[in-house]
């Protein structure tokens, strides 16, 4: 059986994909076989495999952080901004095509990607993380989404909610995202976690068991806010970005990561965390 989990967030820049990355190397530091997965990525930041694909840099760390080599099965769909509302789409690692407010891409060239690159990849891994992109709560685009909960349901992967409380609003932010989506993706919702509080977590006691309530989900922890050097994707990221370049920037990468793994994510329940990935999307 294949083990899977997947990061959604209340909003782009919360954090999905450092704690995707995060869970990714606790798994593999545990001995398991891991592999990393993003549907959609929009970034300039982009990785060139070895068999010449391109992806998502973030993909290309979380797949580091396996211990593995990335590959264009971990992105199938790259979003690379030219201006004026246009873009250039990266299908499955190669330029498909480029797009703009008048022409697009029918939805169901995504959907065969998702299909086809997330199969091979579970068959080759025991275990998947996979990450969102921006929120599964935008209900003027739900109908075109499929980079989070359409993702989730054709992967068959439970969710966790991650809310950035640094920003402010995260009960809010939690509580309005799980209530905005139909039945059927609230049912894929399986925890949440409240990230990069500055802090004693305690103080959250009575909010949490309000959203646990209301919700009927749990929360799997309160992660510290830690400054750290990790590979930029978009202009909100909250790292300081690192300058170098080949295997010595890599080491930076991994260092700063297990730290992270130490620090915040031992602040993570880990256990519930394997049993909701155990579990899946069961009720």
């Amino acid at each position: 059986m294949i083990r899977k989990v997947m990061f959604q967030g209340t909003s782009s820049g919360v954090g999905k994909t450092l704690l995707t990355a995060g869970v990714c190397r606790y798994l593999q530091r545990q001995g398991q076989d891991v592999a990393p997965y993003k549907t959609l990525n929009l970034s300039l930041n982009s990785y060139v495999t070895k068999d010449g694909g391109e992806i998502g840099i973030s993909q290309a760390f979380q797949a580091w952080a396996c211990g593995i080599e990335p590959t264009v099965d971990m992105n199938p769909v790259l979003l690379k901004p030219k201006g004026e509302g246009g873009l250039q789409v990266i299908l499955k690692g190669r330029p498909y095509v480029d797009v703009n407010r008048e022409r697009g891409v029918g939805r169901e060239v995504f959907l065969e990607a998702i299909d086809d690159c997330f199969g091979r990849l579970s068959a080759k891994h025991n275990n998947i993380v996979l990450e969102g992109s921006g929120s599964p709560a935008e209900i003027n685009l739900r109908k075109h989404e499929v980079a989070n909960m359409t993702t989730a349901q054709r992967t068959d992967s439970p969710v966790i909610l991650i809310g950035d409380i640094e920003k402010g609003g995260v009960f809010a932010a939690l509580y309005g995202t799980y209530f905005l989506l139909p039945d059927e993706h609230k049912r894929l919702v399986k925890g949440f976690v409240i990230n990069r509080f500055r802090g004693d977590g305690s103080i959250l006691g009575k909010g949490i068991e309000r959203l646990e309530k209301e919700m009927d989900v749990p929360c799997l922890g309160v992660l510290p806010y830690l400054r750290m050097r990790f590979p930029e994707e978009d202009s909100l990221s909250m790292s300081t970005g690192c300058s170098g370049s080949g295997d010595d920037i890599k080491k930076v990468w991994m260092s700063n990561l297990d730290r992270f793994v130490d620090e915040a994510l031992s602040q993570m329940d880990l256990a519930l965390l394997e049993k909701i990935m155990d579990d899946g999307t069961k009720d």
